[in-house]
């Protein structure tokens, strides 16, 4: 049965793919960051907050990613799951920038 409302597969595997792919390489980052360092400005309860979001976005994004790829990408990610992932790193980003400005400041005493 031809479903016209559905994006081709090589369209998914063209867009969606990489924008997995990025979402991985940025997840990573920011787990590297909130598992090896300490955040001043976040206390302990939100920094470990913020390092569970990740880890849960990484593995839903495992599962999306595994999910495209035994479909034949036939299977897409609809935007109110991807919303919240892109948030999410808009949040790692802004406590990563004001991190590394931090230490940039203290450094430069």
């Amino acid at each position: 049965m031809n479903r016209p409302h559905l994006p081709e597969p090589s369209l998914l595997k063209t867009v969606l793919e990489p924008l997995l792919d990025d979402f991985q390489y940025w997840f990573e980052r920011s787990r590297t960051l909130l598992e090896n360092e300490t955040i001043s400005f976040l206390d302990e309860r939100e920094q470990a907050d913020l390092l569970d979001r990740v880890i849960h976005a990484q593995n839903a994004v495992n599962s999306a990613t595994i999910l495209m790829k035994a479909t034949g990408c036939k299977a897409g990610i609809d935007m109110s799951v991807l919303m919240p992932w892109h948030r999410l790193l808009v949040e790692c980003w802004q406590v990563s920038m004001r991190f590394r400005a931090e230490q940039s400041t203290s450094l430069e005493r």
